[in-house]
């Protein structure tokens, strides 16, 4: 066995209507003042309501947390919550909020900046703990070490990843994703199953990261498409939460690879929505990749579909590719064009994911800039 770790939140609560844990959550730390982060869509969705009905104390509610924050606005959020003080923060939402409230988490009365961060994630401090409560099902934010924040001025994003903004509770209530729509429920659905494909193929799989990702996995490929077309299918919708926690469980101890580095370009500089992004970039990805793990495409095979001992490896891992080609196809993931590409900035951004090391080490195949732009282009 390699040499590996695995970190994960120190209370997971789970269930339909586990949301009224919250309360328990506010008493045990004695908070007295909460920071309430959300946005202004799942305000709208009336969730905030049904959740800050469960605080037991007084509370700041901050809603100008955009999708896809920039580096400035996370400073511009953190000057507002060290105004008004807090020891306790609560993160209703998606991907962005979760990633907001764990970083003012590390930032609040630290001699270090964000911009520090940046440079080092390394001198990360808790200083806050926080509760999670995710309302998409597909980041993985409300279990990861990670942040993911825009960097303007050089049109990337970047990730500041540190242990100490591993939430400390996190709330999995299948009624905060009941409304969810179903184009979110899509790309944030397939970015979980990114988070776990890539997870169990890198380089730096493991025995604790397998675990995780191949359960993840076997959630998500019999449900993704019934949650997104059938909205009241509330069993498929239960699977896509907590396949999302376990594939942000994986990324502690693995991490993603290609998919995840070329999709960054993306966001940074075109404002695509993360899990859109790598919605369209995950079979042109794995396809390529095929030929450097195809024994563990195999696995996939036999433990999400059937273990068929009438087909060969490469058999079994062109079905897991072609099954990820099917399901994009099937929950009309746009393509690089519909957002105004062309095949003139391919190399630009292509070289731009490349330059995303931390991931790209992780690829089971290496990479050349000729074969990220090919891989883009398939993705036109």
């Amino acid at each position: 066995m390699k040499n590996c770790s695995l970190r994960m939140p120190s209370c997971v609560m789970a269930g339909t209507g586990s949301v009224a844990g919250l309360t328990d959550i506010i008493n045990t730390v004695s908070a007295r003042h909460i920071a309430l982060f959300c946005d202004k869509g799942v305000a709208a969705s009336g969730l905030l309501e049904a959740v800050s009905r469960k605080i037991p104390a007084s509370y700041d509610t901050y809603l100008d947390i955009p999708p896809e924050p920039d580096y400035l606005q996370v400073e511009s959020l953190l000057g507002q919550v060290e105004a008004r003080g807090t020891d306790l923060i609560v993160a209703l939402g998606g991907g962005s909020v979760m990633d907001a409230a764990k970083l003012v988490s590390v930032l609040l009365g630290a001699e270090y900046s964000i911009r520090d961060l940046l440079k080092d994630p390394a001198q990360a401090c808790k200083k806050v703990p926080t509760v999670m409560i995710p309302t998409t099902c597909g980041t993985g934010s409300e279990a990861t070490c990670n942040a993911i924040v825009l960097v303007p001025e050089d049109g990337v994003k970047v990730g500041i990843v540190n242990n100490a903004m591993i939430p400390d509770y996190v709330i999995l209530d299948a009624d905060m994703i009941r409304l969810l729509p179903p184009g979110i429920v899509a790309s944030t659905g397939l970015d979980a199953l990114c988070h776990a494909i890539e997870c169990y193929t890198g380089l730096k799989a493991n025995p604790l990261s397998d675990l995780y990702a191949l359960e993840a996995m076997r959630l998500i490929f019999p449900s993704i498409e019934r949650a997104v077309k059938e909205p009241e299918a509330m069993d498929a919708k239960e699977n896509m939460l907590l396949a999302a926690f376990y594939g942000g469980v994986a990324i502690t101890s693995s991490g993603t690879t290609a998919v995840h580095a070329l999709s960054y370009p993306l966001g940074g500089r075109h404002h695509i929505a993360h899990g859109v992004s790598n919605a369209m970039l995950l079979a042109p990805v794995m396809r390529f990749n095929m030929v450097a793990c195809t024994d563990r495409l195999a696995q996939i095979h036999d433990a999400v579909f059937s273990n068929d001992s009438t087909l060969s490896s490469h058999e079994k891992a062109e079905a897991v590719v072609s099954r990820l080609e099917a399901i994009v196809r099937a929950l009309d993931i746009p393509t690089l064009s519909s957002f105004g590409i062309s095949a003139d900035e391919l190399a630009s951004l292509a070289q731009a994911g490349l330059d995303v090391r931390r991931l790209m080490v992780n690829n089971p195949r290496p990479m050349t800039l000729d074969e990220a732009i090919a891989i883009y282009k398939e993705a036109l």
